[in-house]
């Protein structure tokens, strides 16, 4: 039996009826407004109230236009996925082709810091980001792994870089004394004998990691892993 019930999803919504005067506004200013307020000012900055001052516009018509903060926070990631630059088409190595993808994405979450606790919480993709999916897929078109493993890939390789990106923000937050505290810990828990492969294993370097270089290399070993169930391979 069919709901009468909006969609949940927003871009299953029109984003104006096609009647009446010209919407003053759109979905897309809006969403810029709200990038640029949580760039400057971080995620808990960014309200209709905030977004309608910017544009000049009373605060209950914006729900005209999105009718709820998650669909906001949907429009916002989307609006960021723009900003990958794309070739026309993959240019035929999987690996380079995924590495640039995970360059790029790990670039824009290093200009948008916030975004990384909404794209965890709440992935979606829109228009942009269909974009980004399609490109990605289309990467891997001569594979032998099927819909479900390339889309899973997909996901594995973007939270990678979300991850990561987390790690190194909380890093810098914390700055040198979360570090040098850590240093600290490890210090002591190795020093009881108990654990031998990790007294071991931080023996073997004891240079501060270089987060550039962590990230290319985890970056390898999980491109290098993500098709390795091939059979093609």
């Amino acid at each position: 039996m069919p709901s009468d019930e909006e969609p949940e999803l927003i871009w299953l919504r029109p984003e104006h009826s096609g009647r009446g005067p010209r919407p003053a506004h759109s979905r897309t200013s809006i969403a810029r407004a709200a990038v640029a307020i949580a760039d400057a000012e971080g995620l808990d900055a960014v309200t209709m109230r905030r977004i309608a001052a910017e544009l000049g516009a009373g605060t209950m018509s914006l729900y005209n236009y999105v009718p709820k903060k998650e669909h906001l926070f949907d429009l916002m990631t989307d609006l960021l996925a723009g900003e990958y630059e794309l070739p026309e088409r993959p240019g035929g190595d999987w690996r380079a082709d995924l590495t640039a993808l995970a360059h790029q994405l790990r670039a824009i979450l290093s200009r948008h810091p916030w975004a990384v606790a909404v794209i965890t919480r709440r992935p979606g993709l829109g228009p942009n980001g269909l974009r980004v999916t399609e490109f990605f897929l289309a990467a891997l078109a001569d594979s032998s792994l099927d819909g479900s493993a390339k889309m899973e890939a997909f996901s594995q390789l973007n939270g990678y870089v979300c991850q990561f990106t987390e790690w190194q923000q909380r890093s810098t937050d914390a700055g040198t004394r979360w570090l040098a505290d850590m240093v600290r810990h490890l210090r002591a828990a190795t020093a009881t004998g108990r654990y031998p492969h990790l007294a071991e294993a931080l023996a073997r370097d004891t240079a501060p990691p270089d987060p550039d270089a962590a990230f290319e290399r985890g970056l390898q070993r999980l491109v290098t892993a993500l098709l390795a169930a091939d059979p093609a391979d």
